[in-house]
């Protein structure tokens, strides 16, 4: 079982070198929330599907990456109760190409 220091500590491996620390935050909770009650999930693989999905939710929110709507409506969901402040709005190829067409 994985204690309380041991958990807080846990998400701090995966923060990517180049990830600022409001990023960072924004998936290091989302890391927690998801994380089974008593630490890291097991078989491996699952830590990296869940490594995986933060990545996928916070490149959605702070770069604006575009995925499949059932992956955005799975870490969206997974997200649910997160608050970022001052998240960046970004505008959809689609949402422009309508916008002009009218």
């Amino acid at each position: 079982m994985v204690g309380e220091e041991e958990e807080a500590e846990f998400p701090e491996r995966f923060r990517a070198y180049s990830e600022n620390e409001r990023h960072w935050q924004a998936r290091r909770e989302f890391i927690l929330r998801n994380l089974p009650a008593g630490g890291a999930p097991e078989p491996a693989s699952r830590i990296d599907q869940l490594l995986s999905l933060s990545m996928v939710w916070a490149n959605h929110l702070f770069l604006g990456c575009s995925y499949s709507k059932d992956l955005l409506d799975k870490v969206t969901e997974m997200a649910e109760g997160i608050e970022v402040e001052d998240a960046p709005q970004f505008t959809s190829r689609d949402e422009i190409m309508k916008k002009h067409q009218h």
